[in-house]
């Protein structure tokens, strides 16, 4: 891993490579549920579909882990319509976009539904603010000092939308 300060015009930023992968550490930090994923899928009129319309945009840093992507797979080969090479394309890109994270570590149940717990743990570690359709589930995100948004509530956040 190399780290560089590099002077981009206003300001200083520190740029982190790390397996020929380049994050700049001013960017947010973003960790997606899989409803969100889904309800793009099923419209494209929502504020999940423009999210996922931005995912490279380089405003946010999209944070994955494997179990992430194993959730993403089998929920969206289950419930959504496209075919099976279409969600592995999608997959293929969020696995390209997305900043690889493996977690070491279990606080298992904290939430209401565990099968989200992995998602609590992946944003502690990539100190990410948690994008969900279903953000009561997520209260205690708060005790590690998370924030936990709508799609809408994080592209007004980022200024995509007023």
């Amino acid at each position: 891993m190399h780290l560089f300060l590099v002077l981009i015009q206003p300001q200083w930023k520190l740029i982190l490579f790390k397996d020929d992968t380049v994050y700049n550490t001013n960017m947010i930090n973003i960790v997606i549920d899989t409803n969100v994923l889904l309800s793009a899928i099923f419209s494209d009129r929502g504020a999940s579909y423009k999210l996922l319309s931005i995912v490279d945009s380089e405003k946010f840093i999209v944070n994955i882990s494997t179990t992430l992507l194993y959730e993403y797979e089998e929920i969206l080969k289950l419930k959504s319509k496209l075919g099976i090479s279409y969600v592995d394309a999608i997959l293929d890109y969020i696995c390209l976009i997305g900043k690889k994270n493996s977690i070491f570590y279990l606080w298992r149940p904290k939430l209401k539904d565990v099968d989200d717990d992995f998602l609590l743990e992946l944003a502690v570690k990539s100190n990410s603010i948690i994008v969900t359709l279903n953000g009561k589930d997520f209260k205690p995100a708060s005790e590690f000092g998370l924030k936990v948004m709508t799609p809408k509530e994080f592209l007004q956040h980022i200024g995509e939308i007023s």
